[in-house]
């Protein structure tokens, strides 16, 4: 393991100003994205749209780094540059999903884990060589009447610190994802408690499997109401309690937190982010891995039509400027009208 390596690839991911876009859908998942827009959900088309992202002008201003799928890495530009190549050249890190997805966890009914450890350690050499120089692992924890188990905590806490070191060996960066997913009536303080619980449980693992923590990040959901939650916590709030609990539960040796959407509006996320910032100083960098929140308005511009590229690039250029300012807590609401 090269220690010094995997600090300095964390560290640029989360450098001032940039964070990463997540563009680490799969097929299937794209496949939604698409049909939103009555597109049709080909490799070509699924190509073509990753393409006028990862090429947009100026992007690099914000962007640190690209989350990649299998299929997408493994992919060119319409010019015969693979993506990777692509990114790197424009000094945006490309990165790469390993995660299998989600299943039922046998025993404990309503709840899944992530799979896909087994022959993780050949897939990181191969996504190794094809450029990828980070990756990301993403356990899902439901809140619920009597969720989440305290067996379901583990069993995702456990595979995401034998993934992250899986990852340190081969050279990679590992992301760290335990995301406790917004679908629910709870209360931000639910979301707190179980928030608090699933970071301490990750950190223990971690540590028990030796993961070097300074070439790593966490990519966490903010402390939130849920999504039917009939009192929805105001944007200081959820800034106060996200940082309080990770005060209380994230090593000050790990460089960055990047912060995934989950559900929220592009401008909820980043307002959120933004105040979070304004807050004061962090132990680490706190910073963006956005899917949705950076994509939504790209779809919606784009639609399918070549003609509309330069308008969809023009809207990616827009989401990764605002995010860009909310890493130093500078993003306001007029940032948006001036842009409209």
């Amino acid at each position: 393991m090269d220690r010094d390596r995997l600090e300095r690839t964390a560290r640029l991911l989360v450098a001032p100003g940039k964070g990463i876009l997540a563009a680490d859908e799969s097929t299937g998942t794209m496949k939604k994205r698409l049909d939103g827009i009555q597109v049709a959900s080909t490799a070509e088309n699924r190509r073509a749209y990753r393409e006028l992202m990862f090429t947009a002008p100026g992007v690099e201003a914000h962007i640190s780094g690209v989350i990649l799928y299998d299929e997408t890495i493994r992919q060119s530009a319409a010019d015969g540059t693979p993506f990777p190549r692509l990114l790197a050249g424009r000094g945006i890190a490309p990165g790469i999903k390993v995660d299998t997805g989600a299943k039922p966890l046998a025993g404990f009914g309503g709840e899944v884990v992530t799979e896909g450890l087994d022959g993780l350690r050949e897939r990181l050499a191969e996504y190794r060589d094809l450029g990828a120089t980070f990756a990301k692992w993403r356990a899902v924890i439901a809140i619920g009447d009597g969720l989440p188990t305290a067996g379901c905590v583990a069993a995702n806490a456990h595979a995401l610190a034998r993934y992250a070191a899986l990852c340190q060996d081969a050279g990679i960066v590992p992301i760290v994802e335990p995301e406790v997913l917004m679908d629910g009536d709870h209360t931000l303080e639910r979301c707190d408690a179980v928030t608090e619980a699933v970071l301490s449980a990750v950190y223990a693992e971690l540590r028990a499997q030796r993961v070097h923590l300074e070439g790593t990040l966490l990519k966490p959901n903010m402390v939130i109401s849920g999504q039917a939650c009939p009192v929805q916590a105001d944007v200081r709030t959820v800034a106060e309690a996200t940082v309080r609990c990770l005060r209380r539960t994230v090593p000050g040796a790990v460089p960055g937190i990047v912060f995934l959407s989950g559900g929220q509006t592009p401008e909820q996320a980043t307002a959120h982010l933004s105040a979070m910032n304004a807050l004061g100083t962090h132990p680490w960098e706190l910073s963006f891995s956005y899917g949705r929140a950076l994509q939504q308005p790209v779809l919606q511009a784009w639609k399918g039509q070549a003609a509309n590229a330069a308008a969809a690039q023009a809207a990616f250029r827009h989401r990764a400027r605002c995010n860009g300012a909310a890493r130093d807590g500078t993003y306001t609401a007029a940032m948006e009208s001036a842009a409209a």
